[in-house]
């Protein structure tokens, strides 16, 4: 606090939140890791040594470094509207956002604990943005390019991106009414942009191409024999579909309605990483999912071409799209949440109702990761992180949007109070039931629904608050 106060005095309040939070990562070096330490040290160990022809023949993930993301969040505080400015400091919107990313829990947690590289990552994405907020069109169209062939998770959000650049960058201008003026199209920046990508695609493929191995790097891009859910069932649509399933069965097996000998033993709660069937419900195929996730998409992407509202309507497109391919994908991790978390900052300074969609999904979503950290010691430290992060984010949202409606209403209260008591029962009453052994699954369970059902009510709420925004933004110009 003595530096941040130094620092404010100076202007330098940024340098000052960047270096409080480098130190902080310094002292979770000792802390717990997870086997994605192994894998990333053996990928770099592969790249290394091995001939490029052998680099996709072992099955582990790429390793990047998070060196653009202080750069990036101060990219995008330049992006911020300063017309909701405080007296303090403290309430000023651009270092609210400031400590909302460097500071964020899920972060900091799946990074500097869990040891993974998404900090890079997620510096190239937003950097992405802000040049696109800056209107610098072509820069983020490159970066978002050599983002999406770093790790293709960010094809989620492409729609986003080649729907806005094509009617926002492509189309130089509109009707009166908003609505696109086609011959306005200009083929100069639509044949640039097409050579953007091409080039980058060539530089990151063409090598694999030359030596005819583009299959096996899709091979270990897409695998969909993973099955449908994650050993630990990411908090989405399909969380809340397998607990129902489960349900369903336990009722059928205790009615007679079930065979018991045609039901395979625990295939969605035995940790393992594998295709499975459903009991009772239909199973679901890669493909389900893929057109599930493209219906959730679409309507997003429909406001973003009729209604655009400028670089602000193309990131709540984003993080819907994000969120929406959370939602419906195959094989979600639990860590992509952050997909949309991340971009969502950024609109939870803006307007009082996305500030509570972001409290709600951000707070959900991040105790969703607790299961990453499951060793006794970081037990206490990603409580008092995460309740820290929790506190400042709810506190400063509300002190920055005072003098409009609370942010939540009692249900809303209702729920994000209830982690505590989830919490308690899975790490402090659980473990000493009789139910540990027969049940070992029972907290996984619990923490994965009760997150969908929040994170579900979140992107529900975001949609519906992106279509009436688009139809009260139609009827005005009407």
């Amino acid at each position: 606090m003595a530096a941040l106060t130094i620092a404010t005095g100076t202007g330098n309040w940024f340098s000052a939140l960047a270096l409080g939070v480098t130190l902080l990562k310094c002292l979770l070096i000792p802390t717990y890791h997870s086997t994605d330490f192994e894998v990333h040290r053996n990928w770099l160990a592969i790249t290394h040594s091995l001939p490029i022809s052998q680099w996709y023949y072992e099955r582990f993930s790429v390793i990047f470094m998070d060196v653009l993301f202080v750069y990036a969040v101060r990219e995008c505080c330049k992006c911020i509207d300063g017309k909701k400015v405080g007296k303090e400091l403290t309430e000023k919107p651009k270092f609210i956002l400031s400590v909302l990313l460097l500071w964020n829990f899920g972060l900091l947690i799946v990074d500097h604990i869990h040891f993974q590289y998404n900090g890079f990552l997620f510096g190239l994405m937003l950097l992405s943005i802000a040049r696109l907020f800056q209107k610098r069109h072509m820069e983020g169209a490159f970066l978002f390019a050599v983002l999406l062939h770093f790790k293709h998770i960010y094809l989620y959000v492409a729609p986003a991106y080649g729907v806005y650049l094509l009617r926002s960058y492509c189309f130089t201008a509109n009707k009166p009414d908003g609505s696109i003026r086609w011959k306005s199209f200009s083929f100069v920046r639509v044949i640039s942009l097409g050579l953007v990508v091409f080039l980058v695609s060539a530089l990151s493929l063409g090598p694999f191409l030359a030596l005819n191995q583009l299959p096996q790097v899709f091979s270990r891009l897409f695998p969909f024999k993973r099955g449908l859910c994650h050993a630990y069932w990411a908090p989405n649509f399909w969380a809340l579909y397998n607990a129902l399933d489960k349900v369903l069965s336990v009722i059928g097996l205790k009615l007679k309605f079930l065979d018991p000998n045609n039901i395979p033993k625990a295939s969605m709660t035995s940790g393992l990483v594998q295709q499975f069937q459903h009991t009772v419900l239909p199973s679901v195929t890669p493909l389900a999912t893929l057109i599930c996730t493209l219906i959730a998409i679409l309507p997003s992407i429909f406001c973003l071409w009729f209604k655009p509202q400028g670089p602000r309507g193309f990131l709540r497109c984003l993080t819907l799209c994000a969120l929406s391919s959370f939602m419906f994908g195959w094989h979600v991790h639990e860590k992509a949440i952050l997909l949309a978390i991340l971009p969502m900052s950024l609109l939870s300074v803006g307007k009082a109702g996305d500030a509570s969609i972001f409290l709600i999904l951000t707070t959900t979503g991040h105790y969703s990761l607790f299961p990453l950290l499951f060793t006794a010691p970081e037990l206490p430290i990603k409580i008092l992180l995460m309740l820290l992060f929790t506190i400042y984010s709810i506190s400063s949202l509300k002190t920055l949007f005072r003098k409009e409606k609370p942010l939540f209403n009692w249900m809303e209260t209702f729920y994000l109070l209830g982690l505590g008591p989830l919490e308690v029962c899975c790490e402090f009453v659980f473990p000493f039931t009789s139910w540990k052994v027969k049940y070992p699954f029972i907290p996984l369970l619990l923490t994965s629904v009760y997150c969908a059902v929040g994170i579900t009510y979140a992107w529900f709420k975001l949609y519906v608050s992106v279509l009436i925004d688009s139809a009260i933004g139609k009827t005005k110009k009407q």
